[in-house]
């Protein structure tokens, strides 16, 4: 279990659980620290990323998959290879289109996303 502070060094991914986070939505909490947060986060195809807003400023890979982003209203359709930015407050979502993980990096880190 992770707890607030950072993270260790070196981070294998198999290591590592999956937490279940929404339907068809689940995420790898691994690299992080008071400045940033690296997080992977698996989407089935279907499932989606509620629009929500964060203080955090967010850049995001696309891993794997195709996903339907929105940012403060304009939906792009992106696929792995591609990313996108999120500022702070901005209102954003996505909609799985084809199975897929999203690489997002915090700042600065997502304290609500670890267990104290």
């Amino acid at each position: 279990m992770q707890s607030s502070g950072t993270s260790k060094e070196f981070i294998k991914g198999d290591e590592i659980e999956w937490e279940v986070v929404g339907e068809g939505i689940k995420r790898k909490i691994l690299a992080y620290n008071d400045q940033a947060m690296l997080v992977n986060v698996h989407f089935e195809k279907g499932a989606i990323g509620v629009l929500h807003e964060h203080y955090h400023t967010q850049v995001t890979y696309i891993s794997s998959g195709k996903f339907d982003v929105t940012i403060s209203g304009m939906t792009e359709t992106l696929k792995e290879g591609d990313s996108f930015y999120i500022p702070p407050h901005a209102i954003h979502g996505v909609l799985c289109l084809e199975s897929g993980t999203l690489t997002d990096v915090f700042s600065p880190m997502r304290e609500d996303f670890l267990k104290l």
